[in-house]
């Protein structure tokens, strides 16, 4: 996946995640890195799980990184 379709699809699962974790939005650049590291942990669960990770820019792939960026922001509350 090319680096525009990783910053659309983190800038849209941040968002997301953001909204269902009910942060009001972060802004547009913590919006993208909340997607992107959201994606990778996303990947990370799924795969402990048995499941495939981020597989491309399709919904499965932003509904991983979506888990993964409210994980990512609820972490992120307990540490503060």
């Amino acid at each position: 996946m090319n680096i525009i379709a990783w910053i659309v699809l983190g800038a849209l699962a941040g968002w997301i995640g953001s909204m269902i974790m009910k942060t009001g939005g972060q802004g547009i650049l913590m919006d993208i890195v909340l997607g992107i590291v959201g994606a990778l942990v996303g990947g990370f669960v799924m795969n402990f799980f048995g499941q495939d990770g981020v597989t491309g820019f399709n919904l499965y792939s932003l509904l991983v990184a979506v888990i993964g960026a409210a994980i990512v922001i609820w972490i992120g509350r307990l540490l503060t």
